[in-house]
């Protein structure tokens, strides 16, 4: 069951099919079982992409890890 059509979004983007995968992984292992929600940030990200928000290699970035941040004060 698909929520929502990220696939055009990410082609009006003009994201590689590459790097879409590795974006989906990503935010696959964020939300590993909430299908809905992953589906959303995808939508999301592609959306930044294509409005010019964020660049595609921004969305590939790890997010910080904020155990780490809090470690280093």
């Amino acid at each position: 069951m698909r929520y929502f059509d990220y696939e055009t979004v990410a082609r009006e983007a003009k994201i590689p099919p590459e790097k879409m995968k590795r974006l989906v992984q990503l935010i696959r292992e964020e939300f590993p079982k909430d299908p809905l929600m992953r589906e959303l940030h995808i939508l999301r990200a592609c959306m930044a992409i294509r409005d010019g928000h964020i660049t595609v290699e921004d969305a590939l970035m790890p997010e910080p890890n904020h155990d780490d941040a809090a470690e280093t004060k």
